[in-house]
């Protein structure tokens, strides 16, 4: 275990507990978007706004985490996927002036590349190492992606150690600091992916529905569109803490 998580790792969620957590991609115009990823500016301002209303705080998983465990409520995990360089220009400043913070989940084997494994719709830059710099030094949590964006499942045993523990050395020659926080993906992964991920030295891991895998290396996350305003937001908190009840672990008031 590297000395610099297991202060996390060792205040990380009692049981099955799971709070909230949002799953964010690009934060940019939406109209070509085939996958439904993509969040406008004003659309997260007022998706942000309805949180806020409800007396939820956006913050990084790290510190949802640490706080969960002391018994801290009000909170709510705000996380951006694949380290968009948007997220600078577009997103930073919208969480700022609600007083959130987030984790971003980047790509250190692309800094300053594109979504190449999307197949469909525009080529989206993504965030310089500089970049990735600026986003920690405005109070974001970096957390690692991978190193280029692959399905994990499908990596032969060097590759994935590559993926998670490259990745993890990668963000520390970036930022000067070792990632908590690791993020399955395409949201995919298997008992010997977050074993991986465990060896690496991650204190949590995010996926999006990990089924059957559960713990704090496996946090299921609710994907945020930008169809999503305050009754449709509101129907995938209460969709979220009911799987949460029928997992057999805390109350709903433990989600948030």
């Amino acid at each position: 275990m590297a000395a610099d998580t297991s202060p996390l790792r060792a205040r990380a969620l009692p049981g099955r507990s799971r709070p909230w957590i949002l799953t964010y991609h690009s934060v940019s115009d939406p109209t070509d978007d085939p996958y439904g990823i993509t969040v406008s500016a004003d659309r997260l301002d007022e998706q942000l706004a309805v949180l806020r209303r409800r007396g939820l705080t956006g913050v990084g998983t790290a510190a949802l985490l640490r706080a969960h465990a002391a018994g801290r409520r009000g909170l709510v995990g705000l996380t951006f996927d694949d380290g968009y360089a948007d997220f600078l220009d577009e997103a930073l400043p919208v969480l700022l002036a609600h007083g959130c913070t987030a984790t971003v989940f980047v790509l250190p084997g692309r800094p300053g590349g594109s979504n190449v494994w999307d197949p469909l719709g525009p080529r989206r830059p993504l965030l310089t190492e500089d970049g990735v710099r600026a986003a920690a030094a405005a109070g974001m949590e970096i957390g690692s992606h991978g190193l280029l964006h692959r399905d994990l499942t499908e990596l032969s045993d060097a590759e994935l150690r590559e993926e998670t523990h490259g990745s993890r050395e990668a963000l520390r020659r970036i930022t000067g600091r070792a990632p908590d926080g690791f993020c399955y993906p395409y949201g995919t992964a298997d008992r010997r992916v977050v074993a991986a991920v465990r060896a690496a030295g991650y204190a949590y891991g995010c996926a999006l529905t990990p089924g059957a895998l559960s713990g704090p290396l496996a946090l299921p996350r609710t994907h945020v569109s930008h169809a999503d305003r305050g009754a449709r937001l509101r129907a995938k908190e209460v969709r979220h803490r009911l799987r949460y009840r029928a997992s057999g672990s805390a109350g709903p008031g433990d989600a948030a």
